[in-house]
């Protein structure tokens, strides 16, 4: 059998890599915030001011939703909150999104509110 010598360059092998993770573990790349491009965290920051705002008030102290400032979410894990904001809250006015975002766009956004919106 002949043997092949292959050189690759450190993106070739980092691609392999992660490609190798997916066929065999099963994990599916996710983007974290600081993948997203600026203008879709920008839109991201437009969705938590007027749509989660048109229920938690424009300034999140609370309205028909209850408050999204930094002192609520205190101590809460942005991957619980994201996975409210992904699946809603059922018998409430709270919707899920998860059509609209991705996991990690969900966490990113849960991140902002608990630094605070401005």
């Amino acid at each position: 059998m002949a043997r092949v010598n292959v050189r690759m360059g450190a993106n070739a092998m980092a691609a392999m890599s992660a490609f190798a993770a997916i066929v065999v573990l099963g994990v599916g790349a996710v983007a974290t915030g600081a993948d997203m491009a600026p203008e879709r965290r920008a839109d991201l920051m437009n969705l938590l001011v007027q749509d989660c705002g048109s229920c938690h008030g424009l300034t999140m102290k609370g309205g028909l939703g209850s408050p999204l400032l930094p002192a609520n979410l205190e101590g809460k894990d942005p991957d619980v909150l994201a996975e409210v904001i992904l699946d809603g809250i059922p018998d409430t006015p709270m919707p899920p999104w998860r059509g609209q975002l991705t996991e990690a766009e969900a966490v990113w956004m849960a991140e902002q509110l608990k630094k605070g919106i401005k």
